[in-house]
């Protein structure tokens, strides 16, 4: 076995590298041998990778953990409140037209006409 003077140099791969590389492997269809052999990595390193990202200490930006998610997320969110804002409009439309029935509107105009 030849003996190595200088130690083997170890590829630093930047963080941006990394997500894109998880974010690829997540495909469904996809397997991790087939990314890492595309990416000329070694799959047990794609594997702790994902590891790493899903213990959120791979990220690809400080400020939000996957870009390609922001987008989706906003319009979720937004769905969302716009389906609470629904129920709430539903519910007081309830409420009023339960108010209308009631015997006691009578009774209400009344006291607010004198």
């Amino acid at each position: 076995m030849p003996k190595y003077n200088n130690p083997r140099r170890t590829w630093k791969y930047s963080n941006e590298f990394k997500v894109n590389a998880v974010q690829l492997s997540f495909v469904v269809g996809v397997t991790i041998k087939s990314v890492a052999e595309t990416l000329d990595i070694h799959p047990f390193m794609l594997s702790r990778w994902r590891k790493e990202y899903r213990e959120g200490i791979i990220v690809a930006d400080k400020r939000k953990k996957t870009p390609g998610q922001s987008k989706a997320k906003k319009t979720l969110t937004k769905e969302l409140q716009l389906e609470r804002k629904n129920k709430q409009l539903k519910e007081e439309l309830y409420v009023l037209k339960k108010w209308q029935r009631s015997p006691l509107k009578s009774v209400f105009v009344c006291l607010s006409s004198n």
